[in-house]
């Protein structure tokens, strides 16, 4: 019986049982199939050599020296977890640091642009970019294992705190990005942690909580493979060294002990090579999960493993095998990234206590300046600009209002919130931060800026240069404008943290705020930097709002970056890396998390029965008109496209399954180009700008067009390129349930390319 028919089942057999609680986890025994054993570690393709190196010092280990390697020990540092080390083979254990966005809870590091700015980017280019960037400052830190990149959560949740680590909550955007960076990161000798697998779609329940279990997160095996799977499989393929295993129960098992993820889809299907480690504190049995596919455990060995996988191992219960698997997947990782050879000290960057005498290990680079500010400049989307009131043209007076257009108060070790993100959010819970700008959502995956260049101070500067006046009021919520304003812009935000999933997706203060000086400012410009989707329908449509930007969260250079854009000194290019619903109803049953309720108030179930229709797939399946679509974003230029060319690759095989082995990332074959699309973009207008071009396909059965290319060329003005995307097998077959395989189907096959997910000028047809 295969996945989604056990799931199938298992539904049906629950809906004729009684209603009554259920208090016993055993009642959902089977909903998730078992796979074992555990697939060892081969060392395919160029894990090679790392894999005869490990295999070479895992054979000269201990029983204790190997169950040491699993389990993290408590130190005086401030990394996340720490692998003890062992001298006599020369193995000076391991950092793992928070986190997918730079390092945090240390000095002298940056404020990156955060996951979701990225996916606002576009821009695959300037996502290794940043990777490199973030990938030195860990590696100087001495962290050998960055927790990074964030692709679960995928964003089904509209209001899951954790949305806005990721990219895009489309799976081949996603994957996309992820794969730059995983790249990028690892080609400075650290170790990704590509996470949280898998499922991992809301923070409410997402840990026990006195007798109530971590949520289950009830997939199908299709809806698995097309959407939560592929950008895990995107950061295999790229090389990540580890996956980070998540909080969440994933058909009633929880994803650390889950057989069937661990074992059968990363391992098997898959082809992974790393090792796995747990979020920290996510291990909830002991022999289970290492015969589930585990191989770490953070931030300690817990109660589960240390001692008590060493008697499983005398006493049969866990084979040598399994655990010498297990070491030799967390050994061969370091060999891989070559940190045998000049890796700086484990954790030598990160003091546990930043008040007591530390070493001063400067991470951040001055050859990441520009990295920083084109990261954080090209994640601004612009959605709205009538009367080109953007750029401003030489201004005299600024007026500028809102919370979050200044710095926050307090930036300094032992200050509120100062390493998580969440330095200008309030005491309480609510939709905004409002004691200042933010860089970073909230939670392990905020970063640690060198400085914040925020509105206010960018604006002063730049009035400063031009000798021209600015006014400011950061409190008041209805502030008096003075008439000779020839700009008003209103700063405000959108807060989400991990720990907690939002409480809206718009809040009165603000909203108001934006209306009571519309009324007064015949040119007021709003800015929101957005920790994820922002509904704008309450002002956007007043006469007085002729400019809206979403700003997301671009990290320390967010003024900065914004006085660049607001003067036209560079032309926005971003687009939204998800739509934006007129109304909060747009979501349907994937607007907020689920929660514990009826038989299942102990064991809470989410059931991802919606399948692969979330976002703009949705919005296409129910003929709902968001207010900004997927993929949009205005410039100051204008684009044009022409000369659709369709052409299937000579020589290609076109057969229904693929058939080569498996390697890093699934199928050798799943990866070969079956044709490739091209299109002609101008730039139309006057001014420079860059475009992103986004290709869709409809693949028969599937929904109405699913993203599968991008390109984002600079053109001058009346300039003309040709942009070209390859599909792959994988990007145009279907998942069979039967099969277990990729399905490449006979048939038509939908073309579309635009500049947005709405916007689609040149139609065609691929013939298979």
């Amino acid at each position: 019986m295969r996945y989604s028919a056990l799931c199938t089942a298992a539904c049906l057999a629950t809906l004729g049982r009684a209603q009554d609680t259920i208090t016993e986890d055993s009642y959902f025994y089977g909903q998730s199939p078992p796979v074992y054993p555990t697939p060892e570690g081969k060392g395919t393709g160029d894990w090679a050599s790392a894999y005869s190196q490990a295999k070479k010092l895992v054979s000269q280990l201990n029983l204790e020296e190997k169950v040491n390697l699993t389990g993290g020990i408590s130190v005086d540092s401030s990394c996340s977890g720490t692998i003890p080390a062992i001298p006599r083979v020369n193995f000076p254990g391991l950092c793992l640091s928070d986190a997918g966005n730079g390092p945090r809870t240390t000095n002298f590091v940056s404020s990156w642009p955060s996951g979701l700015h990225v996916g606002a980017s576009w821009n695959r280019e300037l996502a290794h970019q940043r990777a490199v960037g973030m990938g030195g400052e860990f590696r100087a830190k001495g962290v050998n294992v960055a927790l990074g990149p964030v692709v679960g959560p995928l964003g089904r949740v509209a209001a899951s705190g954790r949305n806005w680590e990721g990219f895009s909550n489309d799976p081949y955007l996603c994957g996309a990005l992820a794969y730059e960076t995983v790249q990028g990161i690892q080609s400075t000798g650290v170790i990704t942690s590509t996470k949280h697998f898998i499922g991992n779609e809301q923070e409410t329940n997402r840990q026990p909580e006195g007798n109530v279990a971590s949520v289950s997160s009830n997939i199908d095996d299709k809806t698995m493979h097309e959407m939560y799977l592929w950008p895990f499989q995107d950061a295999v393929k790229a090389g990540t060294g580890n996956i980070m295993c998540s909080y969440n129960r994933l058909n009633n098992s929880y994803a650390c002990s889950n057989s069937k993820s661990q074992n059968g889809l990363l391992k098997t299907e898959l082809g992974f090579q790393g090792f796995v480690v747990t979020d920290w504190g996510a291990q909830h049995a002991g022999v289970a999960t290492a015969l589930a596919g585990l191989d770490m455990v953070m931030p300690d060995k817990s109660q589960f493993w240390g001692d008590h996988l060493t008697e499983a191992v005398n006493n049969g219960s866990v084979p040598e095998s399994r655990l010498d698997d297990m070491a030799t997947r967390i050994i061969a990782a370091w060999y891989k990234m070559k940190q045998e050879n000049g890796y700086p000290t484990p954790g030598v960057g990160m003091p546990g206590d930043l008040a007591s005498p530390h070493q001063k290990v400067i991470a951040h680079s001055r050859s990441s300046k520009d990295v920083l500010l084109q990261g954080a400049i090209e994640g601004h989307v612009l959605l709205k600009n009538e009367r080109n009131a953007l750029p401003l043209k030489s201004p005299d007076l600024i007026s500028l209002f809102g919370y979050s257009a200044k710095s926050f108060d307090e930036y300094t070790p032992g200050a509120p919130n100062w390493n998580g993100g969440s330095e200008s959010s309030s005491s309480v819970k609510m939709q905004i931060a409002p004691n200042g700008t933010l860089v970073s959502g909230g939670g392990s995956g905020g970063n640690q800026p060198a400085y914040v260049s925020s509105p206010f101070e960018a604006l002063s500067q730049r009035a400063y240069d031009d000798g021209s006046s600015l006014w400011w009021d950061f409190r008041s919520g209805n502030p008096e404008v003075d008439q000779s304003s020839d700009a008003c812009v209103v700063v405000g935000n959108a807060f989400a943290t991990e720990g907690w999933d939002r409480l809206g997706f718009h809040d009165d203060f603000t909203d108001a705020l934006i209306l009571n000086v519309a009324k007064q400012c015949a040119n007021t410009i709003v800015v929101f930097h957005n920790a994820g989707v922002r509904l704008v329908d309450q002002f956007v449509d007043h006469p007085n709002v002729t400019a809206l930007i979403f700003a997301h969260l671009p990290g320390q250079d967010s003024g900065r970056a914004l006085v660049e854009l607001l003067y036209g000194e560079v032309s926005p290019s971003g687009k939204l890396p998800y739509s934006v619903p007129h109304n909060e109803t747009d979501f349907g049953n994937l607007k907020n998390a689920s929660m514990p309720e009826g038989q299942y108030t102990l064991f809470p179930q989410s059931d991802f029965t919606e399948g692969v229709e979330i976002d703009y797939r949705a919005y296409d399946a129910k003929n709902i008109s968001p207010r900004y679509e997927f993929g949009f974003g205005l410039s100051y230029t204008t684009f044009g496209y022409s000369r659709l060319s369709i052409q299937r690759a000579r020589g290609a095989d076109f057969a229904t399954f693929p058939s080569k082995p498996i390697v890093e990332g699934g199928n050798a074959d799943l990866w070969d180009t079956l044709a490739t699309v091209a299109a002609t973009v101008t730039n139309t207008g006057n001014v420079a700008g860059a475009e992103v071009a986004q290709l869709y396909v409809g693949i028969p059965g599937g929904p109405v067009k699913q993203l599968r290319g991008f390109a984002k060329p600079n053109l001058k003005p009346k300039q003309s390129t040709t942009v070209t995307f390859d599909l792959t097998r994988r990007d145009l077959s279907t998942w069979d349930v039967v099969a277990q395989k990729w399905n490449l189907q006979k048939g038509e096959y939908k073309i579309y390319v635009g500049s947005s997910s709405r916007k689609l000028p040149l139609e065609g047809t691929l013939t298979i």
